[in-house]
C-alpha cells in the first residue's frame, strides 16, 4: 500500500512539473496600440529564469508639428492559463521625450504597470494583447495614461 501511494504521488508530482510552463529565452517583435501614447513600439523580451522575464519596449512618433519617443522597462511573472495561453503581469517605468516644433521640449519620467495574455504558436510566433497604465511626470505627460496594445512576437 505504501509503494502504490508512494508511486501515485511521484507520477502526480511528475505531471505537474510537465505542465510547467516554460518562456521562450528571447522574443522580439512589434507592440502596436496608442492612447495618448506613442503607438507602435519595437519590443524585446528576455527570461531572466523560470517564469520571470524582461521587457524592453522603444516607441517613437513623428507627427504634424512634434516628434517623440518612449523607452520602457517592465519585470513580469508569466503563468500558464491553458495549453499554449498564458498570463502575466508586470511593473517597470520609462523615460520619454517629446519636441514641438515651436521649440517647446520636454524630456518625462513615468511608471508603469502591465497586465496581459499571450498565445504561443507551435512556430516560433507569440501573440498578445495587454494593458498598461502609465503615471507620467513631467509638463506635458503629467497624467495617468491607459494604453492597450497588440504584441506580435517571434521567439528564439
Amino acid at each position: 500500500m505504501k509503494k502504490l501511494i508512494l508511486t501515485t504521488l511521484a507520477i502526480f508530482a511528475g505531471l505537474v512539473f510537465i505542465n510547467a510552463q516554460e518562456i521562450s529565452k528571447n522574443a522580439i517583435g512589434l507592440r502596436i496600440g496608442d492612447s495618448d501614447g506613442l503607438g507602435t513600439e519595437v519590443s524585446y523580451q528576455r527570461a531572466l529564469g523560470g517564469n520571470n522575464r524582461l521587457e524592453l519596449d522603444l516607441g517613437w512618433r513623428s507627427g504634424k508639428g512634434y516628434d517623440a519617443f518612449k523607452l520602457t522597462g517592465l519585470y513580469q511573472w508569466v503563468w500558464q492559463l491553458d495549453g499554449n495561453f498564458n498570463w502575466y503581469a508586470g511593473a517597470g517605468g520609462g523615460i520619454g521625450s517629446i519636441g514641438f516644433d515651436n521649440d517647446d521640449n520636454e524630456t518625462f519620467f513615468f511608471a508603469a504597470g502591465d497586465i496581459g495574455i499571450e498565445y504561443n504558436f507551435n512556430i516560433p510566433l507569440m501573440l498578445s494583447l495587454d494593458f498598461r497604465p502609465e503615471l507620467g511626470f513631467g509638463d506635458f505627460r503629467d497624467d495617468l495614461d491607459f494604453d492597450i496594445a497588440l504584441g506580435i512576437r517571434y521567439q528564439f
